[in-house]
């Protein structure tokens, strides 16, 4: 089959588009010791079976580890998902589609509030719509620092991990879309370290670094190969995190 090659603009419409829904009525906060969010836009929330979030495949790496946690979110998966294990999958995220940082920032304390406040944030793909959307480098990477204070207010405690994003597809990659997204590789190590204190660990896992284009359903979001790929490097890190 060959695969189709979309312009910035589809892009950018194609990850605009958000097929679920917020949950209306609230979800009983969870009292597990390992409260864990996923937290971002499209790679987060996925539409299986068009392109894949990496959320089943950790839940499932998880199990095996035999760790106890609980995903959270106002949102949840409506996609089909095999049970593992004799465990229904966790539905629960915080990944709306075309979401960019300045939206999220908007919105984050009133998720918090309904979810509860989370031990780990996965924290994915941080100023990838802006980038698509044109907005400006400054502003993302300004939302970005703001979205980890908004957390850590929440709970002073808590454990980011942070994602240096993989990348779209080559073919994708403009000029102006690869000098954004180097930059942000470059600056989110920096950020971190910045934004780490004495209790509350902001964690960089390069997501960057082995990921290709084989590991893409189009030309921005996951197949199961690169949900997997994923989530192995987001379980390597929780691994050293996990109560």
């Amino acid at each position: 089959m060959k695969k189709i090659i979309l312009s910035l603009g589809v892009i950018t419409a194609l990850l605009l588009v958000s097929c679920k829904k917020e949950n209306t009525e609230p979800k009983p906060q969870s009292t597990s010791i390992n409260k864990i969010m996923p937290l971002g836009a499209s790679r987060v929330e996925g539409d299986s079976p068009s392109y894949e979030s990496y959320r089943y495949e950790l839940w499932k790496k998880l199990l095996d580890g035999n760790y106890t946690f609980d995903y959270i979110g106002t949102m949840s998966d409506q996609a089909s998902h095999s049970d593992y294990n004799g465990q229904t999958f966790d539905v629960d995220h915080e990944g709306r589609g075309g979401w960019t940082s300045s939206q999220i920032l908007a919105e984050i304390e009133g998720w918090l509030t309904k979810s509860g406040a989370p031990d780990i944030v996965l924290l994915s793909s941080p100023g990838g719509n802006d980038a698509l959307n044109g907005e400006p480098y400054s502003q993302a990477i300004s939302n970005v620092n703001a979205i980890i204070d908004k957390l850590q207010a929440a709970n002073p405690n808590v454990t980011i991990i942070i994602e240096q994003m993989a990348p779209a597809h080559s073919s994708a990659m403009t000029s102006t879309l690869t000098s954004y997204l180097d930059q942000m590789q470059t600056d989110i190590p920096a950020l971190a370290s910045q934004q780490s204190t004495s209790i509350s660990q902001v964690i960089v896992v390069d997501m960057q670094t082995g990921f290709s284009d084989s590991f893409l359903a189009d030309d921005v979001h996951y197949n199961a190969a690169g949900a997997n790929f994923i989530a192995s490097r987001y379980f390597d890190a929780l691994t050293n995190v996990l109560e």
